[in-house]
């Protein structure tokens, strides 16, 4: 599976942005998932799409202004990001590993990632 995200660039606070994670390879029964990296910190667990329901997972902070969606058939999925905030600013990362509802959070549970995309939140 090899994954490339794309969407990323430079928004005022209060914007929007819609990431895009292109998935070639055999993406059947994969879950996948957005993780982000700030500089200088570690990366964390944004949000997650299971194969399968489809159920999805958000970090706290995001919950209520992310949403994470999913298209099987173009094996694309998405994360649109509304209100962000300069504490979003950071490179993120799609990310799929083997179904598998455990430790979906952990970035040490997924197999391929994608190369990120810059978000930078300017104030």
């Amino acid at each position: 599976v090899q994954l490339q995200a794309s969407g990323g660039g430079l928004v005022q606070a209060g914007g929007s942005l819609r990431l895009s994670c292109a998935a070639s390879g055999r993406t059947f029964n994969y879950d996948m998932a957005w993780f982000r990296q700030a500089p200088g910190k570690e990366r964390e667990f944004v949000a997650y799409n299971r194969w399968g329901n489809g159920n999805s997972y958000l970090a706290n902070s995001v919950k209520a202004r992310f949403i994470i969606s999913r298209v099987n058939a173009k094996n694309t999925m998405y994360l649109q990001m509304n209100s962000l905030n300069s504490e979003d600013t950071a490179v993120y990362y799609c990310a799929a590993k083997i179904a598998s509802l455990s430790d979906y959070y952990r970035p040490q549970s997924y197999n391929y990632w994608g190369q990120g995309t810059l978000v930078t939140v300017s104030s």
